[in-house]
């Protein structure tokens, strides 16, 4: 990787207060990229920050990967460029399911082009908008770590979503999965000082048990020998009760569990998610999206 210019330390001192005080209050700070889900946002102190890592886990099936590209989506729509590495869809799976998203639309309907009139009218108006948004979609094809991002660096993101670490390529080659694994949240990490880019990585998590007396995520379920609760400066966990106690009354109730937040404090958003559309939505600011 290339070395970083060092900055002079009044320098930056000096920026950070004239940055403070030329911003109105409440202002997002220009290092920051918001995630479109006002209360993640107030959480976050105005949502992801450039040069930090931000890792997002849950079980199989609890719409980690939903998440992030409404998250994407959201901050494209505010003009941040956006680029989407995915290792188990490419653009046009990705793109259908955005169309979901937008459009409000059930995907299976998408593919059988059995829409109603209305719904083809909100598919249609969210395809015109999904076009001249900032987003681009890399296919996780790579065999090493350098080469699966190469392309990422011809643009300039100001957001960078890995979907998932454990898919990866690791930067070399260690002794167990683990070992490799870790090795890559550090690596991300780097790369998202160099390229002051704010990175949100998806993660399974190896060491949730989902018959314990609490499922929710916590810092022990990533594993990967404790790298990802040291080296993330965000730690996310999504938890859906209905997972769980199915026919609870709980149906699309969605924990958003902040479960490490270096620059913060830690806690919980509440999230509603419309399974059909694979659609994520913000329970106390449902305006403000």
């Amino acid at each position: 990787m290339t070395r970083v210019p060092r900055i002079p330390r009044r320098d930056s001192l000096t920026s950070l207060v004239e940055d403070a005080d030329r911003r109105r209050p409440g202002e997002t700070a220009p290092d920051t990229v918001p995630s479109g889900f006002p209360s993640v946002d107030r959480a976050l102190g105005g949502g992801f920050r450039r040069r930090d890592l931000v890792v997002l886990g849950g079980d199989v099936g609890a719409g980690k990967s939903a998440f992030a590209l409404a998250v994407a989506l959201r901050a494209a729509t505010r003009g941040y460029p956006v680029a989407y590495v995915s290792g188990e869809m490419d653009e046009d799976r990705l793109l259908e399911r955005a169309l979901a998203i937008e459009g409000r639309a059930h995907v299976d309907d998408l593919r059988a082009a059995a829409l109603d009139d209305t719904t083809r009218a909100a598919v249609g108006a969210a395809a015109l908008r999904l076009r001249e948004l900032p987003l681009t979609v890399y296919p996780m094809v790579a065999r090493d770590f350098d080469a699966a991002l190469a392309d990422v660096w011809d643009g300039t993101p100001a957001l960078l979503v890995i979907d998932y670490i454990q898919l990866l390529p690791a930067p070399a080659l260690r002794q167990t999965q683990d070992e490799d694994t870790a090795a890559t949240v550090r690596a991300l990490k780097a790369v998202a000082l160099e390229h002051k880019v704010a990175c949100v990585a998806l993660a399974q998590l190896p060491r949730l048990d989902p018959h314990r007396a609490d499922p929710r995520p916590n810092l022990e379920d990533f594993g990967v020998l404790g790298a990802v609760k040291q080296h993330a400066d965000v730690i996310l966990g999504l938890y859906r009760e209905e997972m769980y106690r199915p026919g609870g009354g709980v149906e699309g109730a969605t924990d958003l569990l902040i479960a490490k937040n270096r620059n913060g404090p830690t806690g919980l958003v509440d999230l509603y998610f419309h399974q059909e559309w694979m659609r994520f939505e913000d329970m106390l600011d449902p305006e403000g999206q």
